[in-house]
C-alpha cells in the first residue's frame, strides 16, 4: 500500500475558544468510536478485524450533523 508520507500537507491551528476545543475533541473521539472499517494489527503483522458491532461510522454521524445544521439554517 503507497502511503502518501512525502507529497502530503499538515496544518495547525489554534483552538481559541472553549466551544471549539469541545467540538474538536468530541469529533476525535467519535473517530476513536469508530467501528465500521475498523483493522487492528498484531506483534506478527497480520490485520484481523477490530471487535465491536461494526455498526458505528463517524464518517455517518458527521454527516448527519452537517445535513441537521443545513436544514436549521434553511428554515
Amino acid at each position: 500500500m503507497d502511503r502518501n508520507l512525502f507529497r502530503r500537507i499538515e496544518v495547525a491551528f489554534p483552538l481559541d475558544t472553549p466551544e471549539f476545543r469541545a467540538r474538536v475533541a468530541e469529533d476525535l473521539n467519535l473517530y476513536l468510536a469508530d467501528d465500521a472499517q475498523a483493522w487492528e494489527l498484531a506483534a506478527n503483522g497480520q490485520y484481523s478485524r477490530a471487535g465491536g458491532s461494526g455498526n458505528f461510522s463517524a464518517q455517518a454521524k458527521l454527516l448527519s450533523r452537517y445535513d441537521e445544521r443545513v436544514a436549521l439554517t434553511e428554515s
